[in-house]
């Protein structure tokens, strides 16, 4: 088996996500056939890679989705309670690596860019599966 390595993401979209007619996340599909099934979905229908999990993560956090943002996060890690700051408007995301986190791994890295109005969140999340399903661990902030 290949054991692949980090490589290099293109953005995603350009277009801030308050903007674009496609997922907050940045893909063309609606939010509805996107993050969302993987929101309303449960326990059932759980996002298939670490990058998936990444971005329904982060339609959830451009959607005030602290529940799913709660039941995502490793059990091993997980905060007991999440307050959102209601003044932060988040305006794109662009996936800059990833590493492992497919179908086939039990473990993966997605780092990322955040933005929000003024600002941006640089990202390495730790992601690891648990009874099967994709949850985020931690992450670091690379310089």
């Amino acid at each position: 088996m290949v054991r692949r390595t980090a490589r290099p993401r293109r953005r995603a979209s350009a277009t801030p996500a308050s903007v674009s007619a496609g997922c907050p996340c940045g893909l063309p599909s609606s939010y509805e056939a996107c993050c969302g099934r993987f929101h309303a979905g449960g326990d059932a229908v759980a996002a298939p890679t670490a990058e998936a999990l990444m971005r329904s993560r982060y339609s959830a956090f451009v959607r005030g989705n602290v529940p799913y943002l709660l039941r995502t996060w490793h059990p091993r890690t997980r905060p007991e309670r999440l307050e959102l700051d209601p003044g932060v408007r988040w305006t794109g995301l662009e996936i800059l690596a990833t590493s492992d986190g497919t179908a086939f791994h039990t473990s993966g890295v997605v780092e990322f860019r955040a933005s929000y109005r003024g600002g941006a969140l640089h990202e390495r999340s730790r992601f690891e599966r648990v009874d099967g399903a994709w949850a985020y661990v931690d992450g670091e902030f690379p310089e």
